[in-house]
């Protein structure tokens, strides 16, 4: 059975796998997107977020099945030419310590300013909520969510595809 996805912006397929598996492990293992990490196995820690079809979610508590026809993008997805603003900013801010949990950080940052470029700090914290970071960072990432919003506007940050004509492609 072949499982037919976008990944970062490209048609990909998982031939082969139990239609069951963690959409984790099949990004980890199959596609070779290892910065999508296994925390906790439970959706609670954040570090295996992804966007789903632009928002984000847990890869660990999605099967691939469940993801077929969609559209998935990864840290490695995030930016195709230098970084994106928010991992910019976290270079900034120094964020990363033992750097386990940053790309679940980052893709949840990134997914609150594709809809929101400028955040209170209530948003940040219900935004950032499910993301755990061992190392206790969350002021430099409050930080550097900040400085990313304050860097560009939600439209100069993001491609949208809707807005491009075929002059433009």
């Amino acid at each position: 059975m072949s499982i037919d996805v976008e990944l970062n912006g490209k048609a990909h397929s998982f031939d082969a796998l139990d239609p069951e598996m963690p959409l984790l492990w099949a990004l980890r293992d199959y596609a070779g997107m290892t910065g999508v990490k296994f925390g906790c196995g439970a959706g609670q820690c954040g570090a295996c977020t992804v966007w789903l079809d632009g928002y984000p979610v847990r890869s660990c508590q999605l099967s691939v099945e469940a993801v077929a026809g969609r559209a998935i993008t990864t840290i490695e997805g995030l930016s195709q030419d230098a970084l994106h603003p928010v991992q910019q900013a976290w270079v900034d801010h120094d964020v990363a310590q033992c750097g386990y949990c940053q790309a679940g950080q980052i893709m949840s940052a990134a997914a609150l300013l594709s809809r929101n470029p400028s955040p209170t700090d209530a948003d940040i914290d219900i935004a950032m909520g499910g993301n755990i970071c061992r190392c206790g960072t969350y002021g430099r990432i409050k930080a550097a969510i900040r400085t990313a919003s304050n860097s560009f506007s939600g439209s100069a940050m993001f491609y949208d595809a809707a807005s491009t004509t075929e002059a433009d492609a």
